[in-house]
């Protein structure tokens, strides 16, 4: 069974710092790319960041610079630290493993952690 568990999420003031961590179960973790990608209230979900399995990262524009993604293999876990947060920030993120086919393609989700920013 397939388990991605991700923890660290809460409510911080504007330009404060989090660190999100999912850990992953139930698959070959070094095998897979990883990725978090956060929903705003009536937005859609969108990729924040990405990690091949290589260690190569990849951001969405609105957070380069400020965010953060690592992965530690030996402990099946992947990092996002965030840093010099926005009240924009505010969604809920989701941890995902996944394939690269042509484009990153999430396979398997966790349950997602609220991160709220505001004073």
């Amino acid at each position: 069974q397939v388990q991605l568990v991700e923890s660290g999420g809460g409510l911080v003031q504007p330009g404060g710092s989090l660190r999100l961590s999912c850990a992953a179960s139930g698959i070959i973790f070094s095998s897979y790319a990883m990725a978090w990608y956060r929903q705003a209230p009536g937005k859609q979900r969108e990729l924040v960041a990405e990690i091949t399995s290589g260690g190569r990262t990849n951001y969405a524009d609105s957070v380069k610079g400020r965010f953060t993604l690592s992965r530690d293999n030996a402990k099946n876990t992947v990092y996002l630290q965030m840093n010099s947060l926005k009240p924009e920030d505010t969604a809920v993120y989701y941890c995902n493993a996944g394939v690269y086919i042509t484009d990153y393609m999430p396979v398997y989700w966790g349950q997602g952690t609220q991160v709220t920013v505001s004073s």
